[in-house]
């Protein structure tokens, strides 16, 4: 027996697993992209979800929803001049849509009294797949 033999792998054995590795990733990422934009869309609409909840508990506690110019922040810090405000009603402050844009809250005039709004990837209204506009 020889002790001063050395053992491990080859360059050309670790190049074949490297190769390996690429050819799984070039495989497998692709279909993981096409899930991630429907999962950002289902988090969006969970989210508002949770905030339509919240200005529903609002609503109840004060009798009006609030304001375009108040926002989704009066679910956080008791706006100036309302009565029976018992938040706040949001546990974490007031999150992010999935892809780093301010969710929009105004008074709707369309027989719906709020609309909670995300413009999608392209923060923009209107557009289709990856920059669909989600609401309430």
């Amino acid at each position: 027996m020889n002790k001063n033999k050395m053992t491990g792998f080859t360059m050309m054995e670790l190049l074949v697993v490297l190769v390996i590795i690429g050819l799984l990733a070039a495989l497998v990422g692709p279909s993981l992209y096409k899930r991630i934009n429907p999962a950002k869309q289902s988090v969006a609409s969970a989210q508002i979800k949770n905030m339509e909840k919240a200005t529903d508990s609002y609503f109840v506690d004060t009798g009006v929803f609030p304001s375009t110019q108040q926002g989704l922040s009066a679910l956080i810090e008791k706006p100036s001049g309302v009565n029976n405000w018992n938040g706040p009603y949001l546990k974490k402050a007031i999150p992010l849509d999935p892809w780093g844009n301010e969710y929009l809250y105004r008074r709707s005039e369309n027989g719906r009294p709020y609309i909670i709004i995300s413009y999608g990837a392209d923060g923009k209204p209107g557009g289709d797949k990856d920059d669909k506009d989600i609401s309430s």
